[in-house]
This record gives structure tokens, sequence and C-alpha cells, in this order.
């Protein structure tokens, strides 16, 4: 117990700890506890899970789902589409952040300006 000062009654006040003293023991705490991490990892979706649910999306014919590499950006889109239609539900990474990547691998170098 750690007693920095008494009141007028005579009666110890005892400090409430530090933001920093909180911090350093729940470090100690999250070492002391590795199993946490497994669950951590159960969280994510597995790769079989993964194809599982496409292959249920598209068993019924109404939507085909499209793996294609984003010549400008050289990323792997996924697109959900309508098979009649062939119009596209869902993609992903959607239009705009590959446009923002695109975007990015253009100004990549003007931010530091060498002189030789």
């Amino acid at each position: 117990m750690r007693i920095d000062a008494v009141n007028m009654a005579g009666s110890a006040v005892q400090q409430q700890p530090k933001a920093s003293d909180q911090l350093v023991e729940q470090r100690k705490q999250q070492k002391q506890e590795p199993a946490a991490e497994p669950a951590a990892k159960a969280d994510k979706i597995q790769p079989e899970e993964m194809l599982s649910q496409i292959k249920a999306l598209t068993e019924d014919g109404l939507y085909a789902v499209r793996f294609e590499n984003d010549k400008d950006t050289s990323e792997l889109v996924v697109k959900v589409v309508d098979s009649e239609t062939d119009e596209v539900i869902r993609q992903i990474p959607p239009e705009e952040l590959l446009g923002l990547t695109k975007r990015l691998n253009d100004l990549r170098g003007n931010l530091v300006d060498t002189q030789s």
C-alpha cells in the first residue's frame, strides 16, 4: 500500500495508480497469457471455409465469382457478378480503392526530391 498523504481526520489517503503503472501491469498480464493468441487466429476465416462459402454462393447459378488481376495496380480483384445480367454486385477491393492505390503508386518517389 502506497501512502502519499494523510487527511485531517488522521486516516491515510491512498493514491490512485498512475496510468503508466496500469499500462505496465496490462503488458505483464498479456505476456503471462499466451493462450489468448490462438483464439484470435481462430476468428480469421480459413481459406477452406472461404472457398466453401464461394461455392455455396455460386451453386444455384444466380451468381458467378470472378478472380481478376487489375492491370494498373497488379492487385487481385474478386467480383461477385449476376450471371444473367453480367452486373457486378460486389467487388473486393472496390474501384475507389483501386484508383487510390494507382494514384499513390504514381506519386511514389515524388515526396523526396534527390539531387546528385
